[in-house]
């Protein structure tokens, strides 16, 4: 159990004013059985007109902002605080629950189960010469059973130690065939790699957007911003999280935000504006995680007529 505060900032910055089409946020956790959200605000600089929260097509908290149509300005604000405590599974948690009949892989889903899996178990991206294919199976036992949930952990541990971490501000996901052949990427481009690959094995995954934070002194890498990693569903565990990034298993460290079927379902901060093409001076992104019972230290906001929202 972890009590976390997390602080996200984006702030965009523009050369001469523009309009505001639009923003899509998806930064509000769902309160569940492993996290229990205490608060959570927004604070927005210039103020939209409306803000709305919805529900997506997968479930997920999403606000929905809009600004008057001859409202100009030069910088978009928004500043997400979290109060939250966190329950991870941990390894042993799905190892303790995993249906008898799921212990070796392959395995079927029931037939419950399998419709509303079908479109999670599908390949997205192609793989012409069968890349993503090879990789996945080194994780296969030879000649003696494949255990699954050793398989998963193994595919996740090999993205972290035989990939090289960058982080990277330019928007998009690298395939997994572009991923395999330089060895590099960002963190959502390892969980890509990851759901294609135990795709290609049958299984359900879904890319989950959120935060990482560090409660036990090891270095942990995708910090400072938003953070990715996948869910695989295993009857019995259910949806198992992996962080292919940082090894982690069985949502260790890693509070859950939204999860959907692909990355470009998953971004934090969604919009545009009206102007001229290099109007656009630069995005700011700044996460900070706080861990632990005391409260915590206060962060001065920039924006100056921020309205709060709950």
């Amino acid at each position: 159990m972890a009590r976390v505060r997390i602080r996200h900032l984006t702030r965009y910055e523009y050369r001469n004013p523009v309009g505001l089409t639009q923003h899509r946020l998806m930064v509000r956790p769902r309160d569940s059985h492993d996290l229990r959200l205490h608060d959570a605000t927004l604070s927005i600089s210039p103020q939209p007109v409306t803000t709305r929260w919805a529900h997506d097509v997968f479930g997920n908290s999403v606000c929905l902002m809009d600004w008057a149509p001859d409202e100009l300005t030069d910088h978009l604000e928004i500043i997400s605080k979290l109060d939250l405590t966190h329950y991870p599974a941990g390894p042993e948690l799905p190892l303790a629950t995993l249906d008898p009949g799921v212990e070796v892989f392959p395995f079927s889903y029931g037939a419950e189960e399998a419709p509303d899996l079908a479109r999670l178990r599908e390949r997205h991206l192609p793989d012409p010469k069968r890349q993503v294919d090879a990789w996945a199976r080194r994780f296969l036992a030879q000649g003696e059973p494949t255990h699954t949930l050793l398989m998963l952990e193994a595919m996740t541990r090999a993205i972290r130690d035989e990939f090289a971490y960058e982080a990277r501000d330019a928007e998009g996901t690298n395939s997994p065939i572009v991923t395999l052949e330089t060895g590099r990427g960002a963190c959502r481009d390892f969980t890509l790699l990851m759901m294609e690959a135990v795709r290609s094995l049958g299984l359900a995954a879904r890319f989950v957007t959120g935060y990482l934070y560090e409660d036990n002194g090891q270095g942990a890498v995708g910090g400072g911003a938003t953070h990715a990693w996948c869910a695989i569903y295993v009857p019995g565990a259910g949806w198992v999280e992996y962080d292919p990034t940082n090894g982690l298993v069985a949502g260790e460290n890693l509070i859950r935000v939204g999860a959907t079927r692909t990355p470009e379902q998953a971004v934090p901060v969604g919009g545009g504006f009206f102007g001229e093409a290099d109007d656009f001076l630069g995005l700011t992104v700044d996460v900070t995680v706080q861990v632990g019972d005391d409260p915590p230290e206060e962060i001065a906001d920039e924006a100056e007529d921020a309205p709060s929202a709950a």
